[in-house]
């Protein structure tokens, strides 16, 4: 198994931190991990991406051009990503900050509400969990604890009070991927 994805978006979106979840889970499942961390000047605002790499097999680079899975948060990740997802690949994109949508017909679309679903739990800011949700449902090579053990790593000990609505966004976006 081996997993090559991208995250992008807005700085302030969660991106570096679902990158980082990502890759504290694979850690927690055995996996060889790489994380690579990429962020204009800005960090609020800025555009902000990240690659991840999950194997069970040693990792000979962390740098690729192309991805198995692109999750994309805004309309200029969209623009920059859209053509590196290599064919039968797949992108999951939030639906209410992406104007034009994929228009590749080679690979799989995933169009998540994840911004509303994020309100209806009455925290915007788990937007991300809920995207880490739905890539788990259709790709499970991470389990749910794993992902909550390395959330309490990421996650400054001062927001452990937030892991419980975190949880419930993971699993909220496992649901989208079934409506």
């Amino acid at each position: 198994m081996n997993k090559e994805i991208v995250i992008a978006g807005f700085g302030g979106q969660g991106v570096l931190s679902m990158g980082m979840t990502f890759a504290y889970a694979g850690m927690v499942e055995n996996l060889e991990v790489a994380w690579m961390p990429s962020y204009g000047p800005e960090m609020r605002g800025g555009t902000a991406n990240c690659v991840v790499i999950l194997s069970d097999q040693k990792i000979s680079s962390p740098i690729i051009n192309e991805f198995d899975t692109a999750i994309i948060l805004n309309q200029p990740s969209m623009e920059k990503f859209e053509s590196m997802v290599k064919p039968n690949g797949e992108i999951l994109f939030e639906a209410s900050t992406i104007l034009s949508p994929p228009t590749r017909n080679d690979i799989r679309q995933y169009k998540l509400p994840a911004n509303a679903a994020a309100q209806s739990l009455n925290n915007k800011r788990i937007m991300n969990m809920i995207i880490l949700g739905a890539f788990t449902q259709l790709n499970p090579i991470l389990h749910d604890t794993s992902i909550m053990t390395a959330l309490k790593k990421v996650l400054p000990e001062r927001h452990h009070h937030l892991l419980p609505i975190n949880e419930k966004a993971l699993h909220r976006g496992k649901e989208l991927i079934y409506r």
